[in-house]
């Protein structure tokens, strides 16, 4: 028996899936004139179009598509991880959010400077 897996999609690309299915409603698009689109835009089953579909109707404005994360190895001293982990469960971010913010800061900071 031969099985066929499909790859789940990344939450970027759920958002932008369903952000097409959202715009394609918004400008009058029949529901399998959208599913149409949606399969051949994005190599979709019709069955997956339609959930889209389904979901896009359900929401009141695009939803905002967040940007891929990667993974990367720092070292950083013991008494900056312990503040870190301490301020990541009081505040509900992840250390890598936390981490992405303040260099994104950091690095702002050093651009209007260098």
């Amino acid at each position: 028996m031969l099985l066929c897996l499909m790859a789940r999609s990344s939450n970027p690309e759920r958002a932008q899936r369903l952000n097409a299915a959202f715009d394609l409603l918004a400008r009058g698009y029949t529901l399998a004139d959208a599913a149409a689109a949606l399969t051949q835009e994005f190599g979709l089953s019709r069955r997956q179009a339609y959930r889209y579909l389904q979901e896009a109707q359900g929401i009141d404005a695009p939803v905002p598509v967040a940007s891929s994360t990667i993974p990367i190895t720092i070292k950083i001293p013991e008494a900056v991880v312990v503040k870190l982990r301490a301020y990541a469960q009081a505040s509900g971010l992840t250390m890598g959010e936390i981490v992405a913010r303040a260099v994104l800061i950091f690095l702002e900071k050093v651009g209007r400077h260098g």
